[in-house]
């Protein structure tokens, strides 16, 4: 068995370290209120809106 590491496993097992440290940081706290009254929200429109059907670059593919 090799007695010591070679540099780069050494340098990329600390980067890993360090991602895996910092991907559970994060902002703690209440989450952000919603951006819509309470009273708005889950309503939809009285009169859907239509979107023209545009051609999408691929269907002829589909």
């Amino acid at each position: 068995m090799v007695k010591t590491l070679n540099r780069p496993t050494i340098a990329v097992s600390l980067l890993l370290a360090a991602t895996l440290a910092l991907s559970g940081c994060g902002r703690k706290g209440d989450l952000d209120p919603p951006s819509t009254p309470v009273d708005q929200q889950n309503k939809r429109d009285s009169k859907p809106q239509a979107t023209p059907d545009t051609p999408f670059l691929l269907d002829p593919l589909l």
